[in-house]
């Protein structure tokens, strides 16, 4: 077997061949078997009275296991079903957004300047529902560049949908004729490994069919030929720009995790856990909320929700303060003991936004082509 099957990758599964497949599996017993060794050795360090309490407090946690399996599989059914039931509801609401069926408004309802510009100069739907509410919601809102305006006030419905083999979700974003790209949906799948996790193995986004010079995720630069040069045509010269149409190309894990270092293993996680935080985001509040967005209210809660964690946050930040004082008083003491000892940083987070992925890397934003 190559290296990258010494190191078994879940995603490499279906491409195995049968022979490939039997070394895998012998692979992940042995693991298994060893796991099971170092428990042994942890049992037999125990004295007999305890041992015996840990085997039956295993047995509780193995009946806790099956109870949350049981639970994670009802859920799964319960949510199917309310996903059903919820489907004429989001038909309605695309019907009334894009225009097709209207809603009767009183004529004591209806403003002087509405009257005077008659029934025919009367907007359809909800102009901009979709592009509104994405706009409204703050992770959204820092992947959505103004030149992405344009082609999303074209959006008219986002879709999701659970997929089984390989679980996982996907994504439908519905457009009208454009003057920017000739699909008229776009979609984005969220394979996973394990979704109650839930841990991310790949996604995959459509490639958009731009129209000629009108692509928003790059730019062209055009350069003036040196004075005296026989090229006289302009260089130009394409760069990747900030888009939210980026979203439809996700970062791609190698096939070999040993062409890439640490360093770009790790921002290319944090890359694949922004890009899933941007599709949780529209499945789970966008999607099943867009009227609160569009109107802001689900904004105001979610501020809210986030003024209380950043309270907590605070309490944390004190109370790490407190131990790094703690921390310098032991190290001045050591060092008055003739030694010195390494201080840990405290206090790390993750930074959120895809553009926190590369610290100082961030992609320039389109201004023009």
């Amino acid at each position: 077997m190559t290296g990258a099957q010494e190191n078994p990758n879940m995603s490499d599964l279906t491409a195995l061949n049968p022979e490939d497949r039997a070394d895998l599996v012998n692979a992940l017993k042995n693991k298994l078997q060893d796991l099971t060794g170092k428990h042994s050795v942890v049992l037999e360090n125990l004295s007999p009275n305890v041992r015996k309490r840990v085997e039956v407090l295993r047995e509780v946690q193995t009946q806790h296991d099956e109870l949350e399996a049981k639970f994670n599989e009802e859920r799964a059914a319960l949510e199917a079903k309310y996903q059903k039931l919820y489907q004429p509801l989001y038909t309605k609401r695309y019907e009334i957004v894009t225009g097709v069926v209207d809603v009767e408004v009183d004529k004591s309802e209806k403003s002087a300047a509405d009257q005077e510009e008659g029934e025919a100069a009367v907007e359809k739907g909800v102009p901009d529902f979709w592009l509104t509410a994405m706009k409204n919601n703050e992770v959204l809102a820092e992947e959505i560049t103004e030149r992405d305006e344009g082609a999303l006030k074209y959006l008219k419905d986002i879709k999701w949908s659970r997929i089984e083999e390989p679980k996982g979700f996907k994504l439908e974003f519905f457009f009208d004729t454009n003057p920017y790209f000739k699909n008229s949906v776009l979609t984005k799948v969220y394979h996973m490994i394990d979704e109650d996790d839930p841990i991310l193995e790949k996604a995959i986004g459509t490639e958009i069919e731009w129209y000629p010079g009108k692509s928003l995720t790059e730019k062209i630069l055009k350069k003036k030929p040196k004075k005296g040069s026989k090229n006289v045509k302009p260089i130009t010269k394409t760069e990747q720009c900030e888009s939210f149409f980026n979203f439809f190309s996700p970062p791609q894990v190698p096939e070999d995790e040993e062409d890439i270092d640490e360093d770009a293993a790790e921002d290319l996680q944090n890359l694949m856990e922004q890009d899933y935080e941007i599709g949780s985001t529209i499945r789970e509040k966008i999607i099943p909320h867009a009227v609160s967005w569009f109107t802001g209210e689900a904004a105001e809660d979610d501020e809210f929700e986030l003024d209380g964690e950043e309270e907590d946050d605070d309490d944390d930040d004190e109370e790490d303060e407190d131990d790094e004082g703690e921390e310098e008083d032991e190290d001045e003491d050591d060092e008055d003991d003739g030694k010195t000892k390494k201080k840990q940083p405290f206090g790390t987070r993750k930074k959120t936004g895809r553009a926190a992925a590369v610290e100082g890397e961030k992609p320039p934003e389109c201004k023009q082509q």
